[in-house]
């Protein structure tokens, strides 16, 4: 920053460029409609993808918009779904839209569903999901359907219900709903 000149020995400043830190966060990698990516995303920051993924994602924070689509399993921080998933998530906080439709188990800390959103496989709570295994049998490819329930799950609020529980759920839709605390109506 100062430097001594030769005529004078008194520092004078200079506009050297310095190395400094920058506070804050990074700008997200945005990855628009048009983008098709096969292999493997990985980021420390925020993503935010609205094309289609053909592989596995791990990053910060991830949010995936309306017409994305993803085949691979996610590994997040936070992860909030708009569109289509298939494959498993696991993620400290997951955020499924009403216009998600997730194929794939869930492993999180934290699981926020609206009213409208589509998912189908298994959601289990585990205090640290990312270094977590997910359980034997969990993970499915997308032409494994054996694994998981015959008829997927579509949550809504359930209308006539006392404390957010639908009247005399099946099993799965009680564990579900019961964590969630909502109603779980059964598509057919």
């Amino acid at each position: 920053m100062f430097s001594k000149s030769k005529n004078n020995s008194k520092p004078i400043a200079t506009n050297a460029p310095q190395n400094v830190k920058r506070g804050g966060k990074s700008a997200p990698s945005i990855f628009s409609t048009d983008l098709v990516i096969e292999g493997t995303l990985h980021s420390d920051g925020d993503i935010q993808i609205d094309g289609r993924v053909e592989g596995n994602i791990r990053s910060g924070s991830l949010t995936i918009g309306e017409k994305s689509v993803i085949n691979g399993e996610i590994v997040a921080n936070d992860v909030t779904i708009r569109g289509r998933v298939v494959g498993s998530i696991r993620a400290r906080k997951v955020a499924l839209s009403g216009t998600s439709h997730v194929e794939g188990d869930i492993l999180h800390n934290a699981l926020a569903v609206e009213s409208g959103a589509f998912f189908d496989g298994n959601c289990r709570h585990a205090d640290d999901p990312l270094t977590a295994e997910m359980p034997k049998g969990a993970i499915r490819s997308k032409t494994d359907k054996s694994s998981g329930p015959s008829n997927p799950l579509k949550v809504k609020a359930a209308a006539g219900s006392t404390n957010g529980m639908a009247k005399e759920p099946s099993s799965a839709s009680r564990t579900l709903s019961g964590a969630l605390g909502v109603g779980i109506n059964r598509n057919n």
